[in-house]
């Protein structure tokens, strides 16, 4: 009897080239999403090797990682200067479409493409970035690359790689209120290590993800990384085909129609036959935050900062490690932990749904007079729609900074930095050491909104209870 095969399977089944001499897949790339800072050396190697670019029509460019959310038009940092301008010249020299500054397209180039309509079921998807993996929240396989793989992409729109194993990630049952999809990304990494994921592309299911909106999965999705997959995907589904349609890229007429049918051909098959099996009930998920310095360093708001005193061997010596580097006090609880800056934003959570929930909570409250706290949309388009419902005012009256769009503090690739040891509650997607640009800055990972408590406490806090969220509904 023939079984039936997972959406990865049909993807890239759909996708496969050839089988290169070393056992790798010769894969076909039907999207190239590149940015200001892994392109300029991929670019170069085509110009010394005398290459153009493929398939222009398949690579889209914006600028995120580098570009300040001040004064963008005129940066202080030369490289960044050079950058934007590199991207530009290459842009228009190889016949690549580029939502520059100008376009009020630009933005984080995860919440670009979908945004556009770019990112498509069924599709395989590529970007020097290693959080490509959030569109696979559209049914699409989306890998990271690295330069000489961005390289490889522009000039054949194909890379060499392994097939992966295939785990299904369940999460069945209700949220409850207070907590969203950001907790459930870090309560998944939380419970399958960092490590987890190596090897194979997470297949997120169950009730809860068929409840999800896009954004929500597209939260879930781009942290597959960080739990060590390779890509994480959602089937499509009908709320998929609404988020997509009409978007500027999206097929119009008989050819949405013909688009949606085969759309639907390539979600997982119900008896599709898998590597792995976990299942969570949403229930047992509750507000997450880090504590450490990895992204499954991850606890309830309601416990206790690990003690290495209970740990052994190789735990011990992480736990230690990562309580050296945060200065946190062993065993004792993480709630009311001090911060100094607060940080809304990141192709994680800088999309419209996360600071329209953030804002419901903020408004008639006031940023701690300790905490510098700046909010920065994930795209120009993200920017005017908040903008357009008086989200900015909402954010600006409570105390946060109102920034343009980019990458920002997630990476601090750009002016927004924490100084010196500064504690920063940040809804973005990596806790590393020294990650958000002082090289003993300590990052806490959390949803949006309990960014927003954290800031307006001055600490480390429950949502839940700074704002009296008992009785509301769990969006977004």
């Amino acid at each position: 009897m023939i079984m039936g095969k997972t959406l990865y399977e049909k993807v890239w089944d759909a996708h496969a080239v050839a089988t290169l001499d070393d056992g790798r897949t010769q894969l076909f790339i039907g999207t190239h999403l590149i940015h200001e800072v892994t392109s300029p050396q991929a670019f170069g190697m085509l110009r010394e090797l005398g290459l153009s670019v493929k398939y222009p029509s398949r690579t889209f460019a914006t600028i995120d990682h580098i570009v300040p959310t001040i004064n963008q038009d005129a940066p202080a940092d030369p490289l960044a200067a050079d950058m934007i301008e590199a991207i530009r010249k290459n842009c228009d020299d190889f016949g690549v479409t580029y939502f520059d500054l100008k376009s009020g397209k630009q933005g984080i180039v995860h919440v670009v493409g979908p945004e556009q309509g770019i990112t498509q079921p069924g599709s395989t998807i590529a970007c020097g970035d290693s959080h490509t993996a959030t569109h696979g929240a559209f049914g699409a396989i989306a890998f990271g690359i690295g330069t000489t793989q961005v390289r490889d992409v522009l000039a054949t729109q194909t890379m060499a790689m392994e097939k992966l194993k295939v785990r299904k990630i369940e999460v069945n049952g209700t949220l409850r209120p207070g907590v969203y999809a950001k907790d459930v990304t870090l309560h998944i990494i939380r419970l399958l290590g960092a490590k987890g994921g190596i090897g194979y592309a997470y297949e997120y299911a169950g009730t809860t993800f068929d409840h999800f909106t896009m954004e929500e999965r597209m939260t879930v999705c781009n942290m597959a990384i960080e739990g060590g997959a390779r890509c994480g995907y959602v089937n499509p589904d009908e709320t998929t085909f609404e988020f997509l349609k009409g978007r500027p890229y999206s097929p119009t007429g008989d050819a949405w129609e013909k688009a949606v049918a085969e759309w639907k051909s390539f979600a997982s098959d119900p008896d599709a036959r898998y590597d792995d099996v976990v299942v969570i009930k949403a229930e047992d998920i509750e507000p997450t935050v880090t504590w450490g310095i990895s992204p499954d360093h991850g606890i309830g708001i309601g416990e206790n900062i690990p003690d290495p005193a209970s740990a052994s061997g190789e735990d011990r010596s992480v736990i230690e490690e990562a309580l050296s580097y945060m200065k946190l006090p062993a065993g004792t609880p993480i709630k009311g932990i001090p911060i100094d800056v607060a940080f809304i934003g990141s192709c994680t959570n800088g999309r419209l749904s996360d600071f329209r929930e953030a804002a419901r909570f903020l408004r008639g409250h006031k940023v701690a007079p300790n905490v510098k706290a700046i909010a920065v949309p994930g795209s120009q388009i993200t920017a005017i729609q908040c903008e357009k419902e008086g989200i900015d005012k909402i954010f600006e009256e409570a105390g946060f900074e109102w920034r343009a769009a980019g990458c920002s503090m997630c990476l601090a690739m750009n002016p927004d930095k924490l100084v010196g040891d500064q504690v920063c509650a940040s809804s973005s997607n990596r806790n590393f050491k020294g990650r958000q640009g002082s090289p003993i800055g300590r990052t806490v990972l959390m949803s949006p909104v309990m960014v927003a408590a954290a800031a307006v406490e001055g600490k480390i806090a429950d949502a839940r209870e700074t704002f009296q969220v008992a009785d509301s509904s769990a969006v977004a």
